[in-house]
């Protein structure tokens, strides 16, 4: 019974945290809109350089150096860090120039898309399993992520991007053995002399780099905070939820994305959008019932 009552908390958990993950995420774009004057490399590597200096400050308060130092003493898990590292950052760079080349709307494809890579993935690779309602909502899901696919061709290859480099990135952080905070600091450590190089010597003029005014120096230096806290929260949820579930919930994020780019920039609503965005909320509704009826079924029965 202790068991159960520590695993339905470890869920719930999970779940508070995913959504606060996604629901940040989703409204990131009006954040980097304000910083449309710079060039995305330049953005990613603030994003490394603050990143680290505000998780240096977490660990300690944390105390989670020790796990930190754990971790670094596996070379298997070190070089799982390695690779997310890389992945992490791809995914960076594509987002930003999305939001910033105004491609929003891709971008929200490619966190369409990245559910169903998620599903796919905790089931084929983590096997778990899928009831025949669960892979209704994947189909269903794939037909309106398929229709906006055929009206977004030449923008595609964002969608794509994001969606592998992210569905790679959970898969391999959930396998990882470290916690979410020690795990995001060797990630950013890892990435912090490339960051440092390119804004030294490839980043452009001192305006390019640093930002044209101080209110965007300002932004800029907050990057590191709004790309660390989703993070953080996304590999606690990670760790704590199914990854198929985790698949599910990312739908909160490219919603929101799809709602900054139609109501808050302009960008185009077609009659194939429209299509995908129903298709792809049913399937979600399908999928949160099926684990609803799940959860009933295994509940304990009353003593």
């Amino acid at each position: 019974m202790v068991d159960r009552d520590e695993s339905s908390a470890r869920t719930r958990a999970g779940l508070a945290f995913g959504i606060g993950a996604y629901g940040l995420w989703g409204l990131l774009p009006i954040y980097f809109k304000l910083l449309a004057d710079v060039p995305s490399p330049n953005i990613v590597a603030h994003r490394v350089l603050w990143s680290l200096l505000f998780l240096g400050l977490l660990i300690v308060l944390t105390r989670a150096a020790g796990q930190a130092r754990e971790a670094m003493r596996h070379p298997g898990t070190v070089r799982l860090l390695l690779l997310t590292s890389l992945l992490i950052a791809t995914n960076w760079i594509i987002y930003v120039y999305a939001v910033n080349s105004g491609h929003i709307l891709a971008g929200s494809l490619g966190y369409y898309l990245n559910p169903l890579a998620n599903i796919l993935l905790g089931r084929f690779v983590l096997k778990e399993a899928l009831s025949r309602l669960q892979w209704l909502a994947v189909a269903i899901a794939g037909v309106g992520v398929s229709v906006l696919a055929v009206g977004a061709l030449s923008h595609l290859w964002i969608s794509l991007t994001l969606c592998v480099s992210f569905a790679l990135y959970g898969l391999l952080r959930k396998m990882a053995k470290v916690e979410s905070v020690a795990g995001l600091t060797i990630e950013t450590a890892l990435l912090f002399p490339v960051a440092v190089l390119w804004l030294l010597f490839a980043g452009g003029d001192k305006a390019a780099t640093m930002g044209s005014s101080p209110a965007v120096t300002a932004l800029l230096v907050g990057t590191g905070v709004a790309s660390t806290i989703p993070l953080l929260f996304f590999t606690a949820a990670a760790r704590r939820l199914r990854y198929s579930t985790l698949g599910i919930l990312q739908f909160v994020a490219p919603t929101l994305q799809f709602l900054c780019a139609v109501f808050l920039y302009g960008e185009p609503f077609t009659g194939a959008h429209a299509i995908a965005f129903g298709a792809i909320w049913t399937a979600a509704a399908l999928y949160l019932i099926s684990a609803w009826r799940s959860a009933r079924i295994s509940a304990p029965l009353p003593e």
